[in-house]
């Protein structure tokens, strides 16, 4: 029995965590045992979460099963889209990083490989949110 290659990425957004894995496929892609187009309710997350697969055209060459929880569509999309490019810089791992046909370079160019830190700011004491203020009386 032939043993099939799984390549492994963890991404984390806001307060979502997604854990992704790759295996040889024909593109199949599937979130929490879902298909994609059924769990994410726009065509615009779709196209976000498939971006690092695009530019490296290997979009027809993985199946993609993610597991994610935490967070909204937004955060669980920006996860499982860092977790896609975790597990293609795992797939090409052999490959010298300056080399002209390496993932890491075109991930990288495309500011896929960076995760995004940005989180909901905390609200401060004395302020009705983070930073909205209560409307200021003269008198």
């Amino acid at each position: 029995m032939a043993k099939v290659n799984k390549y492994y990425g963890t991404g984390h957004r806001k307060t979502s965590i997604a854990k992704v894995t790759l295996t040889p496929g024909k593109g199949k892609i599937t979130i929490n045992g879902k298909d994609v187009n059924e769990y994410l309710p726009y065509e615009v997350l779709v196209m976000d979460l498939c971006q690092p697969l695009d530019v490296t055209k290997t979009r027809e060459m993985f199946d993609v099963d993610a597991k994610v929880k935490g967070g909204g569509f937004t955060g669980q999309t920006g996860a499982i889209r860092l977790g896609i490019t975790r597990a293609l810089l795992d797939y090409d791992k052999e490959t010298p990083k300056d080399s002209e046909n390496s993932f890491r370079k075109v991930l990288k160019a495309n500011g896929f490989i960076t995760r995004d830190s940005r989180k909901k700011e905390r609200k401060k004491p004395g302020l009705k949110k983070a930073r909205r203020a209560p409307q200021f009386s003269k008198r």
